[in-house]
C-alpha cells in the first residue's frame, strides 16, 4: 500500500491508495519520514502557484530511509537520506554550464510532477544526498535553507556590507541567516510585526523595519548611513514588494530576485541605469548550496529548531493544512511526520 495526499484541485485535498514504485534503472525509492510544508505548497493549495497543473501531489521538503537505488554506489538501503528535488535533464545549455537548478527541462518534484506527499517515493538516484548525522526534520528543512544559501552565494556578499532582506518567511529568514554567517550586517524588512521579532531575537538579526511604516525609508536610510544597502534580496513574491525594492538599492548595488510572481516587473530605467546597478533572479539551489547548509547545521551556525514551529502527522495533514494559510497562526514551518 502506498497512501498518498493529493491535491486534486485549489482548495481540496484527497488521500488516494496508488501502487508501490517498481525498481527502475536509474532510480532510488525513499520511504517518507518527514515533509517541510512550503511557501509553494500553500500557494498551489491556493490556486496562485505559477507553472502548476492539478491534480498534483505536493512536497519537496523530504527525508527518509533509503529502501533500493539503482545507479549510484556511493548508496545503500536503510540509510537516511534526502535529495535534490530539482531533476535535471543533464544536457541543455543551464546543465552544461553546472547550473542544474535553472535546467531548461527541469522538473521538479511536487510542482512539475506529484512530490512527496507520500509514503514511497521513487527519486533519480544522482539526486541522493547522505543524511549523515541529521535527523529527519533537520534534512527536512535542509533544502528550502538551501535556496537562501543559493541567493547569498549569488549576492557574492562582502563583509560587512549591508544586506536588505525583504521577506521573513521561511525562504527570507533562511537568507539572513546565510547573509549573517557570510559577514553581512543585515536589515530584515516585513509587514508582519510578529516576524519581524523573531528575526531579532531568534535569529540575532540587528536591524528589523515594518515596510508598512510612514518612516521605513527613513529608517533604512539612517541605518545605511544615508547611502542604502548594496544588496537588496526579496523573498516576497509580491509584485508590489518587487517593485518598491528598486528604491532601495545602492549606488553600483545588485538586486536578486528570489521570490516569485506572475507578472511584469515594472522600474525606471533611469533610476536604474544611474546607479549601474545588478538585476539578477536566484532560483532553486544545488548540491554545493545543500553541501553548505548541512555543513552549518553540524557546526551549529543554523538552529533548525528555530523554523519549525508547528507539527502534525500524515494522517491530520489534510485538516490541518488550511489553518497554515492563516497568518495568524504564527506559522514558519509546519513538519508533517509519516
Amino acid at each position: 500500500m502506498n497512501k498518498a495526499l493529493s491535491c486534486e484541485q485549489p482548495g481540496h485535498f484527497e488521500y488516494k491508495v496508488l501502487p508501490l514504485p517498481k525498481k527502475a534503472r536509474g532510480y532510488a525509492t525513499i520511504k517518507i519520514k518527514s515533509i517541510g510544508i512550503c511557501g509553494t505548497d500553500l500557494h498551489a493549495y491556493e490556486g496562485t502557484q505559477p507553472y502548476f497543473d492539478y491534480p498534483r501531489i505536493l512536497g519537496h521538503e523530504l527525508s527518509g530511509t533509503l529502501i533500493d537505488v539503482d545507479g549510484n554506489p556511493d548508496f545503500v538501503g536503510g540509510e537516511r537520506v534526502t535529495f535534490i528535488p530539482y531533476f535535471n535533464c543533464g544536457t541543455c545549455v543551464a546543465c552544461r554550464n553546472n547550473k542544474p537548478n535553472c535546467c531548461v527541462n527541469i522538473k521538479v518534484c511536487g510542482v512539475h510532477q506529484d512530490g512527496g506527499m507520500i509514503e514511497y517515493l521513487q527519486v533519480p538516484s544522482y539526486s541522493l544526498i547522505h543524511g549523515s548525522d541529521l535527523t529527519f526534520d533537520e534534512l527536512a528543512l535542509v533544502e528550502p535553507l538551501a535556496i537562501g544559501a543559493h541567493a547569498v552565494r549569488r549576492a557574492a556578499i562582502v563583509k560587512n556590507e549591508f544586506v536588505l532582506v525583504v521577506g521573513a518567511g521561511p525562504i527570507g529568514l533562511g537568507i539572513m541567516e546565510f547573509a549573517r554567517i557570510a559577514g553581512a550586517r543585515v536589515i530584515a524588512m516585513d509587514i508582519n510585526a510578529d516576524r519581524l521579532s523573531f528575526c531579532k531575537q531568534r535569529l540575532n538579526i540587528p536591524y528589523a523595519i515594518n515596510a508598512k511604516d510612514d518612516d521605513a525609508d527613513k529608517m533604512l536610510r539612517e541605518i545605511t548611513g544615508g547611502e542604502y544597502p548594496t544588496v537588496v534580496i526579496d523573498a516576497t513574491g509580491s509584485r508590489a514588494a518587487i517593485n518598491n525594492g528598486f528604491n532601495y538599492l545602492a549606488h553600483g548595488g545588485r538586486y536578486v530576485l528570489v521570490g516569485l510572481q506572475k507578472g511584469d516587473i515594472n522600474v525606471s530605467h533611469p533610476e536604474f541605469h544611474k546607479r549601474e546597478a545588478t538585476l539578477m533572479s536566484s532560483r532553486n539551489a544545488t548540491r554545493q548550496d545543500f553541501e553548505v547548509v548541512m555543513n552549518a547545521m553540524k557546526n551549529k551556525l543554523v538552529n533548525p529548531a528555530n523554523y519549525i514551529t508547528h507539527k502534525t502527522t500524515f494522517a491530520k495533514l489534510k485538516d490541518d493544512f488550511p489553518n497554515w494559510l492563516n497568518p495568524a497562526s504564527g506559522v514558519i514551518k509546519a513538519m508533517v511526520e509519516m
